[in-house]
């Protein structure tokens, strides 16, 4: 028979030594994974980071060359889409401050238009790059300033001269003659309507913030103070003569030049409201005021109320400087009422196509 083999002690030792440390090993591991479950379900929900989200903004670059010689002056960059003209004016001031945003004049191509202060940059561009052209437009002052100085000046002028300084005149001789009725009321006259002038360039004029060059403020008032000066002396001085036909021509052109007058300002105020209104604002029509129904027949109806006033002045005061002045009125007002007549034929051509310029049928 075969004998049983019996372990001895020392196999029974490694035999529970392995089985021990095959259950200490399993059951670390169990351990860790339990940790490690426990980690994710206090954890929670895992977040992705954020995502950059890259901006679609298109910025320009404006270069700006000399209209002469066609260099380069400054290139003015990172100039958003919703920027103006007026912006890109002041960034170009900020790089080149000897040039000021109202003396800047920009233009697409060297022979064009001068730019709109208001004119969108991105209505401009055809790329990401944009040329334009710089011409400096001079010392500039603002309308304001413009129409203030111009209308200032005759004011004070045609007084210094009514009131016949020792300087102008001979004392001698004015202490001799009479004054015609006329003489006084030319002055009341004259004063009116260059007061009218300055009351509706502060309270009815509506001036965008443009400028203009000085050099176009010093000629008009040349002509305005140079021809005041001239009118005032003859009208006021000791041997003035009166109308041919007396008192009744001066009352007729005194009526006639107040109501050229009131039928100006109410035009104007018309002109003002209808600008302040907005773009899609219609024509003035005429209104139950009568000085108002003018507009039925031409488009510039100030002016040929302006012109009117002078041509009355003329007649009432009977001077040849006056009638050379409002001849040379009645010129500069044609041109103008010409111009204007053009931009409202494209801005209310329904309303405006039948319609003259200044004066009925002839212009």
């Amino acid at each position: 028979m075969h004998r049983r083999h019996k372990p001895s002690a020392s196999e029974h030792r490694r035999d529970f030594a392995a089985q021990g440390g095959s259950l200490s090993a399993s059951h670390n591991e169990m351990r860790s994974f339990f940790n490690f479950s426990q980690l994710v379900l206090s954890a929670g929900h895992l977040k992705t980071p954020p995502v950059l989200k890259h901006s679609k903004v298109t910025y320009f670059e404006v270069e700006i060359l000399d209209v002469q010689s066609k260099k380069q002056i400054c290139i003015v960059d990172k100039v958003p889409p919703s920027s103006t003209l007026l912006d890109v004016k002041h960034k170009f001031h900020k790089a080149c401050p000897q040039w000021y945003p109202s003396r800047v004049g920009l233009q697409l191509e060297r022979n064009g238009p001068y730019l709109k202060d208001s004119i969108s940059i991105q209505s401009l561009a055809v790329s990401s790059i944009i040329t334009l052209y710089f011409t400096d437009l001079g010392q500039q002052v603002s309308w304001t300033t413009f129409f203030l100085t111009e209308y200032s000046g005759p004011l004070l002028i045609y007084l210094l001269f009514y009131i016949r300084l020792s300087t102008i005149y001979d004392q001698g001789e004015s202490m001799k003659n009479f004054r015609h009725p006329v003489v006084h009321l030319a002055c009341f006259c004259h004063c009116l309507h260059y007061t009218r002038h300055l009351l509706e360039t502060l309270f009815v004029h509506k001036f965008s913030g443009g400028h203009t060059p000085l050099k176009n403020m010093i000629k008009g008032c040349a002509f305005y103070w140079g021809f005041t000066s001239w009118i005032a002396y003859y009208i006021n001085h000791p041997r003035y003569t009166p109308p041919s036909f007396g008192h009744r021509q001066v009352c007729f052109a005194a009526l006639a030049f107040l109501m050229c007058e009131a039928g100006n300002h109410f035009i104007n105020v018309a002109l003002a409201q209808q600008n302040h209104s907005g773009f899609k604002a219609c024509f003035p029509s005429p209104t139950y005021n009568p000085f108002t129904w003018l507009f039925l027949l031409v488009s510039c109806p100030n002016y040929t109320y302006e012109v009117g006033s002078w041509i009355s002045f003329t007649v009432m005061t009977q001077t040849l400087p006056v009638g050379i002045f409002a001849f040379l009125m009645v010129i500069q007002m044609c041109l103008w009422a010409k111009k204007k007549h053009k931009l409202y034929l494209k801005r209310f051509y329904p309303e405006v196509r039948r319609k003259a310029a200044m004066i009925p049928i002839v212009f």
